[in-house]
């Protein structure tokens, strides 16, 4: 039973966890996103997300505590500076992790993405794109007329529209078409000999 056990120590060492983590960290905040194991991604998501953090408040004490989880002065200079700018309004949430459907060849491991939220910008432009149009149409689900929007009341509109359906329903009925005289055959004649006649 794995009770209380909530770290994933990723079968290493705790040094050599802390550096993995470390240099993933590194390479995330450099290069806005990177692909690698499922388990990684969430350990990894642990551990960046606090830092980010603290990445906001541009203070000494909080440049010296992410430094001593990251020891790389340009990866500081990066978080500090336009990482910061961007995630400043956002209350956490920093990182996404987008699962690929390709596994890892030799050992069959789920592999992701693991990618700075405000940092992709096909989303963002899809995001901004939908809000715009959102924002833009508004459509209501009732077949109201335009004259609601001249001032009507709602009510106004609702008696318009009842008599409007049923002078429709009333335009759509149509009459059968009239039945034609048969005649019946007799056994064995055939209705070319029948028009013959």
């Amino acid at each position: 039973m794995r009770h209380g056990k909530t770290i994933n120590h990723l079968g290493r060492t705790a040094s050599h966890r802390n550096a993995m983590l470390s240099n993933m960290a590194s390479s995330l905040i450099l290069h806005k996103r990177i692909t690698t194991t499922v388990a990684k991604a969430k350990a990894l998501r642990k551990f960046v997300e606090p830092l980010l953090t603290k990445s906001k408040n541009d203070t000494t004490h909080s440049r010296r505590l992410v430094f001593s989880e990251l020891g790389n002065k340009d990866v500081l200079k990066e978080l500090f500076g336009t990482i910061s700018a961007k995630i400043a309004g956002r209350p956490g949430g920093y990182t996404r992790i987008i699962k690929l459907s390709a596994t890892r060849l030799g050992d069959n491991a789920e592999m992701c993405i693991i990618e700075l939220v405000d940092f992709n910008d096909t989303l963002l432009e899809a995001k901004n794109a939908g809000e715009a149009k959102a924002s833009t149409t508004r459509r209501s689900r009732r077949g109201g007329s335009k004259k609601a929007s001249e001032g009507e009341t709602s009510a106004e509109v609702v008696a318009e529209a009842k008599p409007a359906k049923k002078a429709k329903a009333a335009t759509t009925e149509v009459s059968a078409p009239e039945d034609t005289a048969t005649e019946t055959l007799k056994d064995g004649e055939t209705r070319e000999e029948k028009a013959a006649e």
